[in-house]
């Protein structure tokens, strides 16, 4: 597929907030783009006045409510939806995408397609979780998929300051695609062929993000984010290489450098729902008033079910589901972890 064909085709972007806005910018540089968003007021919104999620949108941004027109006019597509919607979102895309169709997700979210009787059970193996990626698979005639992971606040995107991130995918066609209409001046793009493992980093890094922001939240400085941090890293290859991943990809810029940008930026959402659980807030007030998802609080839910089934030693992990679900205090959950006993610092190499 060579650069000419590209830039005589939009690209699409599905996914109007802030993250796909984001990305619709940095690739109206080098292409048309059509931002679809499901509400017509949205849509509507874009077109006449030329804003989205509060960011002003590039001449070559078109809004659209159509999937068909999506599909139709588009050979690459980036869907950027809460995880919570994915599924459903490509199911309805499905009717529309053919093979020659290219997916590049960046969503940071996991999907638990099990029966409902099963839904409340405290294990929960490989099998029964998805990632975006596979969902695309699943529900889709699609076969080259990648995604996007990497230290990519939205925010600072739209201000336009230096940036990079990481396609990922086992197909080197997708991951030169998306180089070739990412990368500028300030935002570099690395390609990886670890696509789960790659992904998995953009999931898991969110559970230690609401740790830090809790921390904050308490007052707590800079060493104690560092050990976080560095704790935090360890359970994520521990149950990222029980779920498929490398150890790679997390110490790598969609692993280690994601992590440091969202543990320490109150425009993270995760680390502002830990930020307010400190202040005393509870989980339904949070959420509640927040725009956007904040793909932690559910990836917690998951992430424990699979630590159970997989016997992952992750206490970080299991004092966040204690505080969000079973009325544990910040305080009491810091306490556990400072007198949980490890004796080896690296036990993963």
């Amino acid at each position: 597929m060579d650069s000419k064909m590209l830039s005589e085709k939009p690209v699409g972007v599905v996914g109007a907030g802030s993250f796909g806005t984001a990305i619709a910018n940095i690739l109206a540089e080098k292409s048309k783009v059509l931002l679809y968003a499901r509400n017509e007021s949205v849509v509507d919104h874009i077109e006449k006045k030329g804003i989205s999620s509060g960011q002003l949108l590039h001449e070559n941004v078109s809004g659209s409510n159509e999937l068909e027109e999506i599909a139709s006019k588009c050979d690459i597509i980036f869907p950027i939806v809460p995880s919570s919607n994915f599924r459903s979102l490509i199911k309805d895309f499905s009717e529309y995408l053919h093979p020659y169709h290219i997916l590049i997700h960046g969503t940071k979210g996991l999907d638990v397609s099990i029966q409902d009787e099963t839904q409340e059970s405290t294990k929960l193996n490989r099998n029964q979780v998805r990632t975006m990626s596979e969902i695309i698979q699943d529900e889709s005639l699609v076969v080259r998929v990648g995604c996007l992971a990497g230290p990519n606040l939205a925010r600072e995107l739209a201000d336009k300051q230096p940036a990079a991130t990481v396609v990922a995918s086992h197909f080197d066609e997708v991951i030169q695609a998306g180089i070739r209409l990412l990368r500028n001046d300030r935002f570099q793009v690395y390609g990886s062929q670890d696509l789960i493992g790659v992904e998995l980093c953009g999931v898991l890094k969110n559970i230690i993000a609401i740790a830090s922001g809790a921390l904050s939240g308490m007052g707590y400085g800079e060493n104690a984010r560092a050990l976080l941090i560095s704790r935090g890293m360890v359970e994520m290859i521990y149950l990222g290489r029980a779920l498929g991943g490398n150890t790679e990809a997390f110490i790598g810029l969609a692993g280690v450098g994601d992590l440091v940008a969202t543990c320490s930026s109150t425009l993270s959402r995760n680390f502002t729902v830990g930020y307010r659980l400190a202040q005393g807030e509870n989980l339904q007030q949070i959420t509640d008033s927040m725009d956007e998802t904040a793909e932690g609080i559910n990836t917690i839910r998951i992430a424990k079910k699979l630590t159970n089934f997989y016997k992952v030693r992750a206490p970080i992990l299991e004092m966040l589901h204690k505080v969000l679900f079973e009325n544990l205090t910040v305080e009491e959950a810091l306490q556990y972890l400072m007198k949980y006993p490890l004796n080896v610092d690296i036990d993963f190499l």
